[in-house]
């Protein structure tokens, strides 16, 4: 069974894990350690954090967008994304972890309030895909899981229950095939058929467990998985 496949209710139940996995890293997280480097390449755990918070706050304007049938984008623009987590990371320690606690209260209230109708009106990502706003808690459930671990303090992929590990693999290797990445690359995850990106000959193969596999894929790092073959890092996927 896919993500997609559960119940709402299962499916916001692992939402709802994600957030405080991710919470319960972040209280780990001392404020002037919030200055330090993240596994994210530019960011401090301010930008991450802002990052996180700001995220929250854009699906709630589209479950907005879903209640009331009026548009209300994720982002006015590109570069309004940005430039919050440039100026969210400019705030205090405290008004950080104040925004993130802020926006989860609001996305959660969203979610439970929502009606039926309003989990299948169809609204627009950032990315221009339609979708119907039940797509939010998958979207959700991406940022807090992986960003969790982008904090760099103990965040593991083998934390992940299997079905998020799952669902993020298969959206990574759809995104690749869809920007014509990862030619000749194979992912063989334990125990399961292994995952040929293309149909050109094989160059690499990525192998471990899921959650190792997932790992490099998501451009996390190689822990728990042997890289044999030409490519040493993972094609980019967002």
């Amino acid at each position: 069974m896919t993500f997609h496949d559960m119940s709402l209710v299962e499916r916001l139940l692992i939402a709802r894990r994600g957030t405080s996995y991710f919470a319960q890293r972040l209280s780990e997280v001392t404020d002037s350690e919030l200055d330090g480097a993240t596994l994210l390449a530019g960011w401090t755990g301010r930008h991450l954090v802002a990052h996180v918070g700001y995220n929250a706050a854009a699906l709630c304007r589209l479950m907005d967008w879903a209640s009331s049938g009026e548009e209300t984008p994720m982002y006015e623009s590109p570069q309004q994304r940005g430039r919050e987590i440039d100026e969210g990371s400019t705030l205090s320690a405290a008004a950080i972890r104040n925004l993130f606690d802020h926006t989860v209260a609001r996305l959660d209230e969203k979610w439970r309030t929502a009606s039926e109708s309003a989990w299948a009106a169809e609204v627009r990502t950032a990315q221009g895909r339609t979708v119907p706003a039940s797509e939010t808690i998958w979207m959700r459930t991406r940022e807090v899981w992986i960003h969790a671990v982008d904090l760099g303090n103990g965040g593991r992929f083998a934390d992940f229950p299997e079905v998020v590990n799952e669902g993020l693999l298969t959206d990574i290797v759809g995104m690749w095939r869809k920007k014509g990445e990862g030619s000749g690359l194979v992912l063989a995850v334990d125990g399961r058929e292994p995952i040929a990106v293309t149909d050109e000959a094989t160059t690499t193969t990525v192998s471990g467990g899921l959650e190792a596999v997932t790992r490099w894929a998501a451009g996390r790092g190689s822990i728990g998985s042997t890289v044999d073959g030409a490519i040493d890092e993972p094609p980019r996927w967002l």
